[in-house]
This record gives C-alpha cells, structure tokens and sequence, in this order.
C-alpha cells in the first residue's frame, strides 16, 4: 500500500538539547544575566577601572569564552548595563507620567521625582554604576550618557507642556540643565554612602531632588 500523500513527514531535526530545564539559547540569556549581574554588584565595589574580566567571570561563574560570546570588551559590557539601568529608569517613570497625566505638572511633579529616585535608590549599586562610574571610561560611553540626559530632558520638557521639546532651544537648555543639576544631587547623595559616614536616607533624596525642581518651576513660570 502507498503511503498517503497527506502524511506528515518525520520530523528529523536534532533534538534541542536541554540542561537543568534550559536549551541552549536559554543558557546564554541566562549567561548573560549572571554577567550583568556580576558586574554591577563589581563595578558598585571596586569601580570600573578596578574591575577586570577574569573577576566578572569568577562572580557570575561564567567562563571566559562566555564572556566573549556576549561582549567585546569589558567596556562593552559597562555600556550593555549602563544602557539596562536608563532603560529601566525611563519606563518606570514614564508609566507614572503616564499614569497622572489628567494632573497639572505641579500635583504630579513629586511622583515622577519619587519614581526616578527609586529606580536608581532602591538599590544604591545602580545609582553607583551608573552615576559614579560613566564618567571619563571612553568617548562611546560619554555619547551614550549624553544620550540619556538628553532623553531626561526631553521628557521633563513633555511634563512641562512642550509638544516639540526640540523645537522650543531654550526651553530644552533649561530642562538639560535642571537635568544636570538632579544628576549632580544623585552624586552627591552617593558620595555621602561612601564617605563612611551615615549615609542619607532615600527619602532626604527624594525631597532635596523635589525642592530643586520645584525652585526650578518657580523660576522657569515667573520669567514665563
């Protein structure tokens, strides 16, 4: 008898091999998890300049050619996490943005601040690497953070009533310098944990980042 056309042909694929549950491309995003996650809890600890490949790769228990399989350089992999942590500072507080738009910017303006300082304040490592360490690592990585103050600044241009940020020069100027000026806070407020003294709370910087802009706003409407 003939084998029907309709039949299914055999499926004679290799089968995915599976370890712990995971296949290989699963593997591999879990490398590069553990990677990331080394490098923040290193570069928090010792800096970027104080952190070589080898210890990364002994923290996340990862070996070399892995480390290699997802990044170029260490420099590389700094800017894969520098460009995670903007990532989920920018989603976080554009939800909350979102989330009060039927609020004039002034009701709404301390829950956009408070979002932003626990994006990065809750776990102080990430406001470390990413506000202590991007200076002077290397041109790409300044672009990179230039790029993300301009995005701030975008965004608290939107939350201050300009449709087109990039067409309103002054406007933007202001916001990227109010945006230097938080930025600044956040240094400061990091400084203080490394200081060995008692470090000041994430609520002192979440009212010292609300009072500036707030003075900003005072400023920015009075000239208006």
């Amino acid at each position: 008898m003939s084998r029907s056309k309709s039949a299914a042909a055999p499926d004679r694929s290799p089968a995915r091999r599976r370890i712990r549950g995971l296949d290989a491309d699963e593997r591999s995003a879990q490398r590069r998890r553990q990677l990331l996650t080394a490098a923040t809890e290193l570069f928090a600890q010792h800096s970027y300049s104080g952190t070589s490949i080898e210890q990364i790769c002994q923290q996340a228990f990862v070996g070399t050619k892995g480390f290699y399989d997802h990044f170029d350089s260490k420099e590389a992999l700094y800017r894969a996490l520098l460009e995670q942590v903007s990532t989920g500072i920018q989603q976080r507080v554009s939800q909350v943005a979102a989330e009060t738009a039927g609020q004039d910017w002034p009701q709404r303006r301390g829950k956009v601040v408070e979002a932003f300082v626990h994006a990065i304040a809750d776990d102080p490592r990430l406001a470390k690497v990413t506000f202590g360490e991007a200076g002077g690592i290397s041109p790409a990585v300044e672009a990179q953070r230039r790029s993300n103050r301009r995005w701030s600044a975008e965004f608290l241009a939107h939350q201050w009533g300009s449709a087109d940020p990039a067409g309103d020069p002054q406007l933007l100027a202001l916001a990227l310098a109010t945006i230097g000026g938080m930025f600044e806070l956040v240094a400061d407020w990091l400084h203080h944990h490394d200081d060995g003294g008692a470090p000041d709370s994430v609520d002192t910087l979440v009212a010292d980042l609300n009072h500036f802009v707030a003075v900003v706003d005072a400023g920015r409407t009075a000239g208006r």
